[in-house]
């Protein structure tokens, strides 16, 4: 079956680096846009990063823009976020998407916490 396990996250101080990481299973990986997207509590699910299927070409919402850089690995059925320069209002639950026509899978996310 179709499945997205994040890990990674944690506990980091302000101005720290997490990298996290998503596995897949049960689909082509390789054909779908990989998403990464947060929510903090009390907000709704926003927008973080996306790498295409190549990964050629990435999008980043305002907010990760020169600070998170999205990467995948085709052979490995992983995406990976790596975040630096975190501050408190970066502290949600991280979940991966994997989408494409017609298809759309979520992982059980994953939490950070920046905080001194």
């Amino acid at each position: 079956q179709v499945q997205l396990v994040e890990s990674g996250g944690g506990l980091v101080q302000p101005g720290g680096s997490l990298r996290l990481s998503c596995a897949a299973s049960g689909f082509t990986f390789s054909n779908y846009t990989m998403n990464w997207y947060r929510q903090a509590p009390g907000k709704e699910r926003d927008f973080v990063a996306r790498i295409f299927n190549t990964g050629d070409n990435t999008d980043y919402a305002d907010s990760a823009k020169g600070r998170f850089t999205v990467s995948r690995d085709n052979a490995k059925k992983t995406v990976y976020l790596q975040m630096n320069s975190l501050t408190p209002e970066d502290t949600a639950v991280y979940y991966c998407n994997a989408w494409g026509l017609g298809f759309s899978a979520w992982g059980q996310g994953t939490q950070v916490t920046v905080s001194s």
